[in-house]
């Protein structure tokens, strides 16, 4: 049933973030492997990129790679969050005095949000490289000719079998364990120092609107570099052999990036991955805690 929770609650926040998900693609995409004012600005800010994307390709490419996102969340946050409930019921990551422990904390939502980010990782390759798809006339990186999720996976399992579903992986699992670790860790300690000092307490549940807000903040901050580098490495061009055009690996990806882009490349896209990653963290851990106690008054009514 954690698993079940933990996946509904994301694909609840999904349906609302993914716009600023595309948003936030396209900008890490733009200009890729090029020092500023080298190349073309398609998408100056975050509201000029909304209108941009809805004006050339219609309102509904604010929603691209919806379908693959929503079934991503259920892998990824079904394991992650799912496992991390796990985790806490059985108290193995709370200090001798009964706190949370920064650093167990870190390393289960670390090791859980791996697993999730693994499974779920060719679902995050398809929606990647949907919603970079774009006209001609704004598009930033390598376009992909895919028509819907089950197509791509059909086409990407025929081409290069097994192994070209997971490719990028290796970015997913870091830019997940990274994040996870963060957000989840920040997460229980906020909501444990909120109740301690019984803060947020006048509406229920705004504990943990605020600890979803900061563990956004926390993990938007973090993980920015991280997960440019995962979307770089997910939408790049293949050869014959499945074998990256761009990139033959992941250290390679930041090397190059770093190199021809420098700090203000590894964190492109900054604001839109906030924009994105705070509302997502909110909504996703309110839904979860919503769901959590829905389910544990449904079986206390049942049993008595």
């Amino acid at each position: 049933m954690e698993f079940v929770l933990g996946g509904t609650a994301a694909v609840g926040a999904v349906c609302f973030t993914n716009p600023l998900e595309v948003v936030k693609t396209r900008f890490q995409l733009q200009g890729e492997l090029k020092a500023r004012g080298q190349y073309a600005v398609h998408y100056s800010n975050f509201f000029h990129a909304m209108y941009v994307i809805a004006k050339n390709d219609g309102i509904l490419a604010l929603q691209k790679g919806l379908a693959p996102a929503a079934v991503h969340q259920i892998f990824l946050n079904g394991t992650r969050l799912g496992g991390y409930q796990i985790a806490e019921d059985r108290k193995w990551f709370l200090n001798e005095d009964g706190t949370v422990s920064l650093w167990k904390s870190s390393l289960i939502g670390a090791a859980a949000g791996s697993l999730g980010g693994f499974l779920g990782s060719p679902l995050y390759l398809v929606k990647v490289h949907l919603q970079s798809k774009s006209m001609s006339s704004i598009a930033v990186g390598h376009q992909h000719n895919h028509e819907s999720t089950p197509q791509a996976l059909k086409n990407i399992y025929k081409q290069f079998g097994i192994p070209g579903l997971w490719r990028g992986a290796s970015g997913a699992v870091v830019r997940i364990a990274v994040g996870s670790s963060v957000q989840l860790s920040s997460f229980s300690i906020c909501k444990e120092y909120f109740k301690k000092h019984e803060l947020f307490t006048s509406v229920k549940y705004l504990d943990t609107f605020a600890a979803g807000a900061i563990g956004g903040i926390a993990i938007a901050l973090v993980m920015a570099p991280f997960d440019l580098i995962s979307t770089r490495l997910y939408n790049q061009g293949v050869d014959a052999e499945g074998k990256g055009l761009l990139y033959k690996n992941y250290t390679e990806c930041v090397s190059k990036t770093w190199a021809k882009e420098g700090l203000y490349g590894m964190y492109k896209g900054l604001m839109p991955c906030y924009l994105r990653i705070g509302p997502h963290s909110c909504l996703s851990l309110l839904f979860w805690d919503v769901l959590k106690s829905f389910e544990k008054s449904f079986f206390t009514e049942s049993q008595s």
